[in-house]
């Protein structure tokens, strides 16, 4: 459970961050939110994946299947899949049900979090390996 509640504090950060820049972004450069998402969540990914690494899942071992690269190189996986899901599921809400963006965003993000990132990233990404 402690490792779960990490794991959502970091997510919050990084999205925090993701969020803020995607609505930054949208509404001052007046670029398509979902490009704005994309932007946004390389950002909070970013910020994401640290915590990650050092914090939650203190996963800093130099074994081959813990390795940065090799870790590092899942969670690109994990983040192009989740800023799919996130652009298309919000762009599809909002033109569907005509939800503003920034709701439709935040609908799309809690789905996504829970149901694929958290548990991507702790069965696969910083999966713990018996040396």
């Amino acid at each position: 459970m402690l490792v779960f509640g990490k794991a959502q504090v970091s997510a919050f950060l990084g999205s925090i961050v993701d969020y803020l820049l995607m609505i930054s972004i949208t509404e001052i450069f007046g670029l398509h939110y979902t490009i704005s998402i994309a932007i946004g969540g390389i950002a909070g990914a970013y910020i994401n994946f640290l915590l990650n690494r050092r914090w939650t899942f203190r996963s800093k071992d130099i074994t081959y299947h813990n390795s940065f690269l090799n870790q590092i190189s899942k969670f690109l996986i994990v983040v192009i899949t989740s800023i799919l899901i996130k652009s298309s599921g919000t762009f599809y809400i909002t033109s569907y049900f005509n939800i503003d963006y920034k709701i439709s965003r935040i609908l799309t993000d809690l789905l996504v979090s829970l149901l694929l990132n958290y548990n991507l990233q702790k069965r696969w990404v910083f999966k713990k390996v018996n040396s």
